[in-house]
């Protein structure tokens, strides 16, 4: 079988399709598992089928399934754990509890964090916020706003948004129950899985409503971040704007 066929789901899969664009198979075996763990086939923290039943599934050499779930795993979808299978990355797991936030301390001693949510409340989406979460303006959003703290130190205030139609019932006695990060929370409670994120930085200064939350000067040196994370297919499910204090931290990013 060529390695760039197309699969054509009219067909057995595998077989390759005439006259369609051409795409590596890993590639396309790669996208038919992305469509399982949309689809909720597959819950966080769950096995997925090994690579034998996958390559029976989907009518490949386990060679080609093993690329796709390679790349899966690079990309922090998926988790290998030696002899035991792989399974469905969760945030939940501590390797991948805080992959999105990139703020690390300057003497590269790991902090204990800890979360102070302050309400969580209904609102219409703004121009802006419906613009990053592909709604229309005056749409329902569920706003959240916490203090992440490290070794007791305020260091990050977050103005996060939601779809409200996702995230319907949301309220901010549930997540105080919760022991856990919020992503594991909207995954467990709204079967929904932030897979990727994308951020935009700038350096502003503390106006006073953030130098309370943050025990800073007014007019100090901030770091703001706006994030937009994604589920799978590239639908937004978060805007998150944080204001970061930077004295004894930085932001560490890897570019490939």
């Amino acid at each position: 079988m060529s390695e760039t066929a197309l699969i054509d789901r009219s067909q057995p899969p595998g077989r390759p399709a005439h006259g369609a664009a051409f795409s590596p198979l890993y590639q396309q075996i790669k996208g038919l598992i992305l469509q399982g763990l949309d689809r909720g086939e597959w819950k966080p923290g769950e096995a997925i089928p090994s690579e034998l039943d996958l390559a029976a599934r989907f009518q490949v050499s386990q060679g080609t399934v093993r690329k796709a779930i390679d790349d899966l795993a690079a990309d922090n979808l998926l988790i290998r754990r030696q002899g035991k299978g792989t399974f469905v990355a969760t945030h939940s797991e501590p390797r991948v509890r805080y992959r999105f936030l990139r703020l690390a301390p300057d003497d590269g001693h790991q902090p204990v964090a800890s979360n102070r949510l302050l309400d969580c409340r209904r609102l219409r989406a703004s121009a802006d916020v419906a613009m990053a979460l592909e709604l229309r303006p005056g749409d329902a959003v569920v706003n959240l706003r916490r203090v992440l703290s490290f070794n007791d130190i305020p260091t990050i205030f977050d103005d996060i948004w939601l779809p409200g139609s996702i995230f319907k019932g949301l309220a901010l006695e549930s997540l105080l129950r919760f022991q856990g990060p919020v992503y594991a929370f909207f995954e467990t409670e709204f079967g929904v899985s932030m897979v990727r994120a994308e951020e935009k930085l700038r350096a502003v200064a503390a106006d006073p409503a953030l130098s309370d939350y943050l025990r800073v000067p007014p007019g100090s040196p901030l770091l703001q971040v706006e994030r937009v994370a994604y589920t799978y297919g590239d639908r937004p499910m978060e805007l998150r704007r944080g204001h970061y204090v930077t004295e004894h931290h930085h932001y560490r990013n890897s570019l490939n």
